[in-house]
């Protein structure tokens, strides 16, 4: 076995890592630096690159061009010392539902070599931790969805895993649940010395990140901290609905200088003072206006002025792109 890298290396180091399906390139040319400890996120819509490069750091799809290290090892070279060191949660389940809790716990223990005589001690702290000790002789086609989610993090710790990769967490939960998750991982963070790496296309769930990296089209557009992306916008988003967008549209142009989009079924634009910016649209845009909304920076805001569209819109755009390529649109569904 390889010796065990210093713990004051990146978590996660990636160098101009690509990876082409054929014509399509699902990720192009990336580079950034997980530092350990850290939370870390993607955010981008669907057939952004996030699944693909996490795959790739979890050693399940092979890079074509660049690399990647995470724990110290490399993903290409070194594969069974990066399994040894992380976790994974994936998407979908990928639980035994005819199975207990602690069974599937078990089985993953023995997959992992994880020390006998550690197995109990363990398996008792992550159940606990996720609140589902009460429940480990249950099977798990008696779960809810969101106690499947948190037995699969718990899983993904028995093991002590340097980094635990969460991909879409909290897909397909509702509000209340994924806030429930979400406390457990906070929790997560205060109790084990790890790095958490999750993709998300939720703008709310990546606030929990320390740093977060938007992806677009198989390229990160910017990384920085949640704070300092909102604060990098700097500008309030003013929507308004009228009978006649387009000639809305080009009276913001003309009248006031202002660039306009339809976004979200709404005329969206950007100003610096949006609450004081509202009285002279009803005076002066010579348009009836239908309604206003004033909203200060948030992320989604983020996302639109460095890749000209809101997450919804490359959501949908990105759907596209996978179902281009059948090959990348039947990895994106695993």
């Amino acid at each position: 076995m390889a010796l065990a890298p210093e713990t004051t290396a990146p978590a996660v180091e990636v160098r101009d890592l690509h990876k082409r399906y054929g014509s399509l390139e699902a990720v192009a040319g990336i580079d950034f630096e997980v530092g350990a400890g850290e939370t870390f996120g993607f955010l981008g819509p669907n057939g952004a690159g996030k699944s693909t490069t996490i795959s790739i750091l979890c050693t399940l799809v092979d890079p074509t061009g660049g690399a990647a290290r995470v724990a110290g090892y490399d993903v290409v070279r070194q594969r069974s010392d990066v399994r040894r060191n992380i976790g994974l949660v994936f998407q979908d389940t990928t639980l035994d539902l005819y199975l207990t809790a602690a069974q599937n716990l078990r089985f993953h223990a023995e997959l992992y070599g994880v020390p006998r005589g550690l197995v109990d001690e363990r398996l008792h702290k992550v159940l606990e931790m996720v609140g589902l000790w009460d429940r480990r002789d249950s099977r798990v086609n008696t779960f809810s969805g969101g106690m499947k989610r948190r037995l699969e993090i718990a899983r993904g710790l028995l093991h002590s895993p340097r980094v635990l990769f969460l991909d879409e967490p909290t897909v397909g939960l509702d509000p209340q649940t994924r806030s429930s998750i979400w406390s457990y991982i906070h929790e997560l963070r205060q109790q084990e010395d790890i790095t958490i790496f999750l993709t998300t296309h939720y703008m709310d769930e990546a606030e929990n990140c320390d740093r977060i990296a938007i992806m677009s089209q198989g390229r990160i557009v910017v990384l920085d901290t949640p704070e300092a992306l909102k604060a990098s916008v700097g500008k309030d988003r003013v929507q308004i609905t009228t009978d006649d967008d387009p000639a809305a549209m080009r009276a913001l142009d003309e009248r006031f200088g202002v660039e306009a989009a339809v976004h979200d079924g709404a005329v969206t634009i950007s100003v610096a003072d949006g609450e004081q910016f509202v009285p002279r649209l009803f005076a002066e845009l010579g348009v009836p206006i239908r309604s206003v909304s004033v909203a200060r920076p948030t992320l989604d805001d983020v996302f639109l002025t460095y890749t000209g569209r809101t997450i919804a819109d490359a959501e949908a755009s990105g759907m596209d792109r996978l179902r281009s390529n059948p090959m990348l649109a039947a990895r994106a569904r695993r």
